[in-house]
């Protein structure tokens, strides 16, 4: 045995590590301290061993505190390659005249083959070192779960899990314990960058921006092929939200094609598909009556299932966890990182900046996430994606992305009324024949009904207002018998991609590419984007998979487009390239017209209908025809804030803005003078108010209201509003949306 190889049960060198308790006593991380009220430090961590003969005699000391010169938290072990936890953790008390001891290389060290057997409820595995994650552990909650050695790691078992803090998650998989501020960003397995900046550095071979369908999809399909080669590539995914689903809103109705292709037994695995789709129903509404039509092909549901798609995002979260990815929510992609013009990475947002710019008692320092490869699939009008269209002119030769504001509520109705499977789509009445838009009615499980509303943000009355439209459309007898004597329980909206085809974008970056909606994978006559969305991030897994492998990672993954217009998806999505742009050519009667010859011809037309920015075009305010809305009667339909406050949002009040101005002039001087500042309706969340004082008018931005449906950044007339995020884990926080 080499100098630096120890046996966990040769105890002749134990003098060495002699660490008394009375001398460093407890030992914690610098971050645990910041919490209120924690005087008492004694019942989270372990003190050093008393008697180190007693500990190895009965197998179960805590191995790392001979090696270490101090006590640490068990989860800390359990990241990969952590050799040296100098400078991580730090004496809370220590003897000056004591010297440190020389930290031994552990990594050569086995697991003992004592280890592999059926661990016991409350038992603890703390593991460092190795390439290779635990693939089973230990939960803190008392689960038990067995797991065998791969030979790479140090484990040891402590007894007295159960004296543990409830919040330290499960290991591995899991992100590390909050902050003061309740971020998850990961703290563990860091490095440091050779230059002063001392920022901590963690490295993968693929980085994705986004916990929804297609960042994950990628996610498993790398790990999908890893695990079926044997080959490890380290995958993390970063999540803004509170938890995976927290920010995820859809109507939705999921067309399983491209899930049966990923994960085949999703069944056996348990994925929230529960409420097959029945019955399609298509209406024409007028102000107090109805029309039924045929149902379009595209929205025919046979075979789909309507899910929450918040819920189906967590249950991809599990899978993809299970496979060894690391996911890390409440964790907020700041800016792009990068190397000679490519892109290697992101920084996360930092904690604990005033709203003023300052850096709190409470500031904790983002990270650089580091990859071979970066994902963006931020969503729709990913602040991030947005930067590196500009960056690296991905939109040069594509139309300008439109899109709609889809806007949700979920509401609880009596069991009589419950219809689960049946879908109701309309459209016409309350908006007039100029402006395009529509609705969902879900009925799902346990008498729950989803109810929604989508307006193009390419109409142009400055007046329109999208949440009081979808108030008012509740009101109608075809819809409002639906929700008789239920109660609303959930609310939310979200920007939606309608471009279609001819609005993607260049789809690779040096050191990187574009998924799912970031990139505007939605058919919008089917009312699906989540099919397509997972599809693209197959396929970009896929790729990304072959080029990690291979030993060559050219900087753009010119393979990614190339495949994606040998799949189903890119004939889908060019089939219908031509019905959405129809409606804003030639109104909503030319529109439907025009759908069915288009659809009569598969989309196999020889043109192809060009898209404009949705902000341009809007009308003069004194030339627009002005909308009365009823007021909300607080049963069918409620005010913006109630319903906000059921939207689950939180956000630090003591941080900057992120809602930017790049002119604070403009607001009052231009959007109010010319369009009777439209931010104050298309808002779904009275973000912006007009405040009048003394004859002078101001704008004034209630970031706390903020649902992120990024809106504001998309339709407002002089672009004069930047979304970007704000702290990690701040937003909505949706549930069963």
């Amino acid at each position: 045995m080499s100098d630096k190889d120890i046996d966990l049960f040769d105890n002749d060198d134990k003098n060495d590590f002699d660490i008394k308790k009375n001398e460093y006593q407890y030992a914690t991380h610098p971050e645990l301290v910041t919490y209120e009220q924690q005087e008492n430090l004694g019942g989270l961590i372990e003190p050093i061993a008393e008697n180190p003969d007693k500990a190895i005699e009965n197998k179960n000391i805590n191995y790392i505190k001979l090696l270490y010169p101090y006590a640490t938290h068990p989860e800390l072990m359990t990241y990969e390659k952590q050799e040296n936890l100098d400078g991580l953790v730090e004496p809370i008390e220590m003897s000056p005249k004591e010297e440190q001891v020389e930290i031994p290389d552990i990594e050569k060290t086995p697991i003992p083959k004592e280890y592999d057997k059926k661990i016991k409820v409350g038992e603890i595995i703390v593991g460092t070192g190795g390439d290779a994650p635990l693939e089973n552990s230990v939960l803190y909650n008392g689960s038990d779960v067995s797991r065998k050695s791969n030979g790479l790691d140090t484990v040891v078992i402590n007894k007295a899990g159960k004296d543990l803090p409830n919040n330290i998650p499960p290991y591995a998989t899991q992100s590390p314990p909050p902050y003061a501020t309740q971020s998850q960003a990961p703290y563990a397995s860091v490095t440091q960058e050779a230059d002063s900046s001392q920022t901590d550095v963690m490295n993968y071979d693929v980085l994705i921006v986004g916990a929804g369908p297609s960042g994950l999809s990628t996610a498993i399909q790398i790990k999908k092929q890893a695990i079926q080669e044997q080959r490890d590539v380290r995958v993390c995914v970063v999540e803004k939200g509170a938890e995976v689903g927290a920010h995820i809103l859809s109507g939705a109705v999921l067309e399983p094609r491209a899930l049966n292709e990923l994960i085949p037994d999703w069944q056996e695995k348990s994925a929230p598909l529960n409420t097959p789709a029945k019955n399609d129903k298509f209406f024409v509404l007028t102000k107090n009556k109805s029309f039924r039509l045929p149902t379009p092909p595209q929205m025919h549901n046979k075979g789909n299932y309507i899910i929450s798609l918040g819920k189906f995002a967590k249950w991809l979260s599990k899978v993809a966890e299970e496979m060894g990815v690391e996911i890390y929510t409440s964790t907020s992609a700041s800016g792009i990182i990068k190397q000679d013009g490519r892109v290697v990475g992101i920084r996360t947002g930092a904690f604990g900046v005033d709203k003023d710019g300052n850096n709190t008692s409470q500031y904790v320092e983002g990270m650089e996430l580091r990859a071979k490869y970066t994902v963006m699939g931020e969503g729709v009008r990913g602040h991030l994606t947005k930067e590196l269209f500009e960056d690296y002119d991905l939109r040069n030769n594509c139309d300008p992305q439109t899109f709609g504001i889809g806007i949700k509520e979920l509401w609880e109705i009596p069991a009589q009324n419950s219809k689960p499977g049946e879908i109701i789509h309309t459209s016409g009445w309350p908006l007039d024949s100029k402006t395009y838009g529509g609705s969902f009615l879900y009925h799902l499980q346990d008498n729950l009904v989803s109810v929604g509303f989508v307006v193009g943000l390419d109409y142009k009355n400055p007046h329109l207002f999208p949440y009081m439209e979808f108030q008012r459309f509740k009101h109608h007898p075809k819809i409002s018998k639906h929700l008789k004597g239920g109660r609303r329980i959930s609310y939310g909206a979200r920007a939606i991609n309608e471009g279609g085809f001819q609005s993607i974008p260049k789809l690779t970056f040096k050191g990187g590419l574009i998924v799912g909606c970031s990139a505007g994978f939605v058919n919008v006559p089917k009312i699906k984007g989540t099919h397509t969305a997972m599809k693209s991030g197959m396929i970009a897994g896929q790729e990304l998979y072959k080029a990690i492998t291979s030993g060559n990672t050219p900087d753009e993954l010119v393979s990614y487009p190339e495949e994606l217009k040998k799949s189903w998806l890119w004939s889908e999505l060019k089939s219908v390239r031509n019905i959405r742009p129809s409606f804003h050519k030639f109104g909503y009667y030319g529109g439907l017209a025009y759908s069915g010859f288009t659809t009569l011809l598969g989309g196999r037309e020889p043109w192809t209908f060009k898209n404009n920015y949705d902000h341009l075009g809007m009308m003069h305010k004194n030339k627009a025809k002005k909308i009365e809305y009823p007021q909300p009667d607080g049963v069918l339909s409620f005010d913006r804030l109630t319903n906000v406050a059921f939207s689950g949002t939180v956000h630090e009040a003591n941080q900057p803005i992120h809602l930017k101005l790049k002119d604070k002039e403009i607001p009052i001087s231009v959007s109010l003078e010319k369009y009777d500042m439209p931010e104050t309706r298309f808002c779904p969340a009275g973000v912006y108010e007009l405040i009048e004082n003394n004859g002078k008018s101001t704008l004034q931005i209630n970031a706390q209201n903020c649902i992120h449906c990024k809106t504001c950044d998309i339709k407002d007339p002089c672009q004069n509003i930047n979304w970007v995020a704000p702290e990690g884990g701040n937003g909505p926080n949706y549930q069963g949306m």
